[in-house]
């Protein structure tokens, strides 16, 4: 939206300078930042008021939970969202297509998360909307921007998948290319949704691989860089780096409160919205692969519950002691902030290194 106040600048003028993305991502960071520590407290003291006895712990998790955790309110997301979304239009171009389809994406998920949050904290148990009902809605989310995003990319990138550290290999999936990219999407939503399980846990990975997402969105939206680094030329996702930069602030404001002992839960609505805003920045940059790398501990999350549910119906033991794996590891008597830490230090590893096949060709 403020954009256009560039259109005053004479001369180089101060207001020359919201012509320039970087300038306009360090202001949506700071004031998604801003707005995280100025509502953050309204808002976790409204929820704990709404949500008297907080969120509903599942039975069948770690048996301290059942203490540690009881009586934290959940729905945080809101905070994330609501910050996210103001200086996303404060700030980014408005006239920018593949902006509107990273926040309809987040919108979208981030409606289906509080819906099922809404049914848990009114019901008392953890059971929320029925699995199936949210994963057809996902579903539809995600083949809608999937549709959009085949008519938003140049022909010549359209239907096409592209593959890290081979310069100019392109598979041309043609229209297999919508499921392919709603599987992405609907796939990093659910995998940061399993992440979410202990606090401060999921929130800085999804911080770490929005940085690395942003920079790359940055970088494959302006043909300079793309002819120095080989990459191709998606015109037009330079602007997420705004969307990114309101993510990482939003999320470092909403961690002030989640940083262990949690002071709130962001609950589905924060955790399916921002893996589908990553799922989706991933398809905008024709980075698909690329984000099964900077999200890899997502992946990994995810592969444990898949891998223990398959090898369990079929000898009946388990793998590992609970999945997803940081409850493995709860189980092996690690601490919760030694557990989170150490995620996150491979969280930045694993971002580094998706960061790298930009150069490495």
């Amino acid at each position: 939206m403020l954009f256009w106040l560039s259109e005053l600048a004479q001369d180089g003028g101060v207001f020359n300078l919201f012509r320039y993305i970087t300038f306009r991502a360090g202001a949506a960071f700071f004031t998604a930042l801003v707005f995280g520590f100025v509502f953050g407290p309204p808002l976790i003291n409204l929820l704990r008021r709404r949500q008297r006895n907080g969120q509903p712990i599942r039975a069948d998790g770690p048996e301290s939970h059942l203490t540690s955790k009881a009586g934290t309110p959940t729905m945080g997301g809101v905070l994330i969202l609501g910050a996210l979304m103001t200086a996303t239009l404060l700030w980014a171009r408005l006239d920018n297509p593949y902006v509107w389809l990273v926040l309809l994406v987040t919108a979208g998920f981030g409606l289906l998360g509080f819906a099922d949050d809404y049914a848990k904290v009114s019901q008392g148990n953890h059971k929320g909307v029925p699995g199936k009902l949210r994963l057809a809605i996902g579903l539809v989310i995600g083949l809608a921007a999937a549709v959009a995003a085949m008519y938003l990319h140049p022909p010549a990138l359209s239907g096409q998948l592209a593959v890290p550290v081979f310069k100019d290999v392109l598979i041309n999936l043609g229209w297999f290319f919508v499921p392919f990219a709603v599987f992405v999407i609907v796939g990093a939503a659910n995998s940061v949704n399993l992440t979410d399980g202990l606090d401060g846990l999921a929130i800085m990975p999804v911080m770490i691989a929005a940085a690395a997402l942003g920079v790359i969105a940055y970088a494959v939206g302006r043909v300079d860089f793309t002819e120095y680094l080989d990459v191709h030329y998606v015109p037009g996702t330079g602007e997420l780096l705004v969307f990114c930069a309101a993510l990482i602030g939003g999320g470092l404001g909403f961690l002030w409160y989640n940083a262990p002992p949690a002071a709130v839960f962001m609950g589905d609505t924060g955790s399916l919205a921002l893996g589908g805003a990553l799922g989706a920045i991933a398809v905008a940059a024709k980075h698909e692969i690329v984000l099964g790398i900077v999200g890899g501990l997502f992946v990994l999350e995810t592969l444990s519950v898949i891998i223990q549910v398959i090898y369990f119906k079929r000898t009946g033991k388990r793998v590992f002691l609970m999945a997803p794996i940081h409850h493995h590891f709860e189980k092996k008597g690690w601490a919760e902030p030694q557990i989170v830490i150490r995620f996150w230090i491979i969280s930045l590893i694993l971002a580094a290194i998706g960061l790298a096949t930009l150069k490495v060709r």
